[in-house]
């Protein structure tokens, strides 16, 4: 072998395979096992709460994609801010596979998890590259809270994802993290407008996608969107450098592009929504035990101050934190408590900046130690207080963690009642569910912008005038003619009308289900 010739021995067995060896990152095992695990802890638990609202609103889509019916109601449902692009979706769906709204709502619940999870990670990446930071920004999403309950649409704690996670607030806080990951990368980037992103849009037309993201976001849960909007402003005020007019041209493009997605909707008018204060006292007590619902969360707070120390205030996670919190104060001093359901997204910041610290690679300082080790000792908190009976069957439970709420099914129900017949009930589950069947209420349950205000309660007075006890033959039958009510679903607390005839009740509630004349 003459000198300066270099032979290449033929590689042999596996060692001939050329390339990258794909390995799993560790949040990608991670998520796929949260994923699994989360979804089967979510089946188990019978569907609760607003679902039958969801369901509702899915079953009047199938009737009607372009003009449904009031989603609970015999009125009206033009202007019903439930009718989101999200909700058409899924109505058309269950029209074209013959699936029950109940069907549709409970599947969606993987998917929007999926999508929570994906975007969580291409967030997160956006803020470091450090491939533990999305596991432990799982972790800390989902387990720190606080010591007490906190279930709310949008709240991302273990024990509330298992009975939201099918809710449109679900998969639009998905469609926030990819929406913050992208203008994080584009803020980053300060690139000409040839820059192609994480969409994979280049130019100007990245930006533009960009802004219909953040459109469907505010058509699909319009306060999410409240939230999505301060997380962008903050990462474009703190990254984007060099805010020359070419600069600011893209982003009014996004901004334009995201209000004009919000106003040509045609179901509803998203911006007639900022001066509905309908719903403020229902979500007074949002503000209530702040501290034992979210305390846990304040772990987080050193990791954001050295984020403002290190870097400065203009920190995207530090910006965000500051004006969610102000948006949140400004709803309890100005009585529109609504703005209070961002509190669940107030809380990313804190455990993000928490799990960026804690992925740090070692040797540690020692307050990086005390800090992870109370980060340890306030997960393991908040999930022996609150978030463990979300996935310990009461089955395998040895200690008797509070469960997620059991709901009975109205199924049993349901069999004799007729597609869009009127029903009056006392039962706190009843009303909340059996819309969700294709049945309406004489009264909706909840203010909606499809139905007057004065409307809604007028029906509701005649609703408590028909099961007062003291209340005539001629009263009830004058309400029931006015509405049209075919079926009253009765506690067994309430005493059956004599003119009403028993014909089905429950074994597990006592419930019965009794048909009016006429």
């Amino acid at each position: 072998m003459s000198a300066g010739v270099l032979v290449r021995r033929t590689p042999r067995g596996a060692t001939a395979l050329r390339g990258r060896v794909w390995r799993p990152t560790p949040y990608q095992v991670a998520g796929f096992l949260f994923w699994l695990v989360m979804s089967l802890a979510y089946w188990r638990v019978p569907l609760c709460c607003d679902a039958g609202q969801h369901a509702a609103v899915v079953e009047r889509l199938k009737d009607d994609l372009l003009h449904p019916r009031h989603p609970t109601a015999d009125l009206p449902g033009a202007g019903s801010p439930y009718y989101s692009p999200y909700a058409v979706a899924q109505g058309a769906f269950a029209r074209l596979t013959g699936l029950s709204g109940w069907e549709a709502v409970r599947l969606a619940g993987p998917l929007n998890l999926l999508v929570l999870l994906t975007g969580l990670n291409r967030f997160v990446r956006v803020l470091t590259p450090r491939p533990w930071a999305p596991v432990l920004a799982l972790a800390a999403m989902t387990l720190l809270w606080g010591v007490e309950r906190a279930w709310w649409s949008g709240y991302l704690g273990l024990m509330s994802m298992t009975g939201t996670l099918p809710y449109p607030s679900a998969f639009a806080i998905g469609l926030t993290f990819w929406a913050w990951a992208w203008t994080g990368a584009r803020a980053r980037a300060g690139r000409p407008v040839r820059f192609v992103g994480p969409s994979g849009l280049p130019g100007l037309a990245g930006y533009a996608g960009l802004g219909a993201l953040y459109g469907l976001i505010l058509l699909i849960h319009p306060i999410t969107s409240v939230a999505a909007v301060l997380g962008g402003l903050a990462l474009a005020a703190g990254w984007q450098r060099g805010w020359k007019p070419v600069v600011a041209a893209r982003w009014v493009l996004a901004g334009g592009t995201a209000l004009l997605v919000g106003a040509v909707w045609p179901h509803f008018d998203v911006f007639a929504l900022t001066g509905d204060t309908s719903v403020d006292a229902m979500h007074r007590r949002l503000y209530g035990d702040l501290a034992g619902q979210f305390g846990l969360a304040l772990i987080g707070l050193p990791a954001l101050w050295l984020r403002a120390r290190r870097v400065s205030w203009r920190d995207p996670l530090v910006l965000l934190f500051l004006l969610e919190v102000a948006v949140v104060a400004y709803g309890w001093l100005s009585g529109h408590y609504t703005y209070g359901r961002i509190l669940g997204l107030t809380l990313v910041p804190l455990q993000f900046a928490l799990a960026v610290e804690l992925a740090a690679p070692r040797p540690w300082p020692v307050w990086r130690r005390v800090l992870a080790a109370v980060a340890a000792a306030g997960a393991c908190a908040g999930f022996l207080t609150v978030q463990a009976g979300a996935v310990v069957p009461r089955s395998l439970d040895p200690v008797g963690f509070a469960q997620p709420p059991n709901w009975p099914s109205y199924d049993w129900a349901a069999r004799h009642i007729r597609r869009g017949e009127v029903v009056i009930t006392d039962g706190y589950w009843a009303v909340h569910a059996i819309a969700g069947y294709g049945a309406n209420l004489a009264a909706p349950t909840w203010p909606d912008a499809a139905v007057d205000e004065r409307e809604r309660l007028r029906r509701v007075a005649d609703v408590r005038t028909y099961l007062d006890p003291a209340s005539t033959a001629a009263e009830r039958t004058a309400i029931a003619r006015r509405h049209d009510v075919r079926w009253l679903l009765l506690t067994r607390w309430r005493q059956v009308p004599e003119e009403a005839v028993v014909v089905a009740w429950s074994r597990r509630t006592g419930e019965v289900l009794a048909r009016l004349p006429g």
